[in-house]
């Protein structure tokens, strides 16, 4: 039993292909009468006039313009992510500009300390049981002469312990006293035995010019320290107690 064909069938090695084709035309319909050229190759479209060009068709090609020119943003992508929201902080009123200067509740406090003062210029210390500035009350032991060993000794009587420094010079002074006699009386029988007095008398301006010396230095605040009377410094000081 042969297949079923249509007329659509054109297959090739079809023999009949060609005979279905003739039946499948129609030649009962005829096409639209030609137009006549009238000399040239195109002739006119009915209800068109000559000026009428393929430009002028709706269906004809416009310049090409640039679809992105009204665009405003594109279209978020949907592989990159959107950036984090930033919350909302709370702003202040803005001051009114003649409000804005607002003047210190107090004045502020003084900062600036001023620098010490140099030892010239610091108030003196008073030696207790004196009364007097402790300069002099160093100075008074080394004045030349008897006046000097009755300061020293009165000092030691009457400055308590507590004033060391005071209490040294006074014994110090006091032994460099009693040296300086002993050693004078010791010129003055040589004087007896030779009948020169130039030695004793060497020996009295020695002992003055010290005397002196120690009398500066102690005044100006610099150390002044006889080592050969540290013995004697300590037994009168710790002998001649201070009274009560």
């Amino acid at each position: 039993m042969g297949t079923k064909r249509n007329k659509y069938d054109t297959n090739p090695l079809d023999e009949r292909v060609a005979d279905r084709a003739g039946q499948s035309f129609d030649s009962s319909r005829p096409g639209a009468p030609t137009e006549d050229v009238a000399g040239r190759p195109t002739h006119n479209i009915r209800g068109r006039n000559d000026k009428a060009t393929v430009q002028g068709y709706s269906e004809s090609e416009a310049p090409t313009r640039r679809i992105d020119d009204n665009l405003t943003s594109s279209y978020p992508s949907v592989f990159i992510k959107p950036p984090p929201r930033q919350a909302a902080t709370y702003q202040a009123p803005r001051v009114p500009v003649a409000n804005i200067y607002q003047p210190p509740p107090g004045s502020p406090p003084s900062v600036y300390q001023p620098p010490p003062l140099p030892v010239a210029q610091r108030r003196p210390h008073s030696v207790a049981g004196l009364g007097i500035s402790e300069k002099w009350a160093n100075l008074f032991p080394y004045i030349p002469g008897h006046i000097g060993a009755i300061a020293a000794v009165i000092e030691l009587l009457l400055v308590p312990r507590t004033e060391a420094r005071a209490r040294f010079h006074a014994a110090q002074g006091l032994a460099l006293q009693i040296a300086i006699l002993i050693i004078t009386g010791a010129f003055q029988f040589l004087t007896l035995l030779t009948g020169s007095s130039i030695g004793s008398g060497l020996f009295r301006t020695a002992s003055t010019v010290f005397l002196v010396v120690s009398m500066i230095r102690v005044f100006q605040g610099k150390p002044h320290h006889i080592a050969p009377l540290d013995d004697a410094t300590r037994w009168l000081d710790e002998k001649i107690k201070p009274r009560k």
